[in-house]
């Protein structure tokens, strides 16, 4: 398995659950590796079921939700399948602002999220 410096994975009945090590996803750096961390999972890795927990996960700047965006087209294009869960109010207001709640499938709890696959 492979070092993350923006992320922890771990394995549940066939998924990668991956959760953030930072609770406000802000500076640029930061977000260029998550981005490389998460993309390296789906290109390299070819982990085809991804669930995102922001359990503890405050705030994401929009360039962070570009990321994403780009990393669920990475996901769909290998046949895979990205979804998120534990999402706070305030990031969910966000993504139902911007209509992301539309587009990505959110879930309330872990365990949930992982049944649904």
């Amino acid at each position: 398995m492979a070092d993350y410096r923006q992320i922890s994975v771990t394995e549940t009945d066939g998924v990668s659950v991956v959760r953030f090590n930072d609770q406000r996803i802000l500076d640029a750096g930061s977000i260029q590796q998550l981005g490389e961390d998460l993309f390296q999972l789906v290109e390299t890795e070819e982990r085809d079921k991804l669930l995102l927990n922001f359990t503890d996960v405050e705030f994401l700047s929009s360039a962070a939700l570009n990321r994403l965006i780009m990393l669920d087209k990475k996901v769909k294009e290998s046949g895979g399948a990205l979804k998120f869960c534990c999402i706070c109010s305030g990031i969910m207001d966000v993504f139902a602002i911007t209509r992301l709640d539309k587009h990505f499938e959110i879930l309330d709890d872990e365990p949930a999220a992982v049944a649904s696959f």
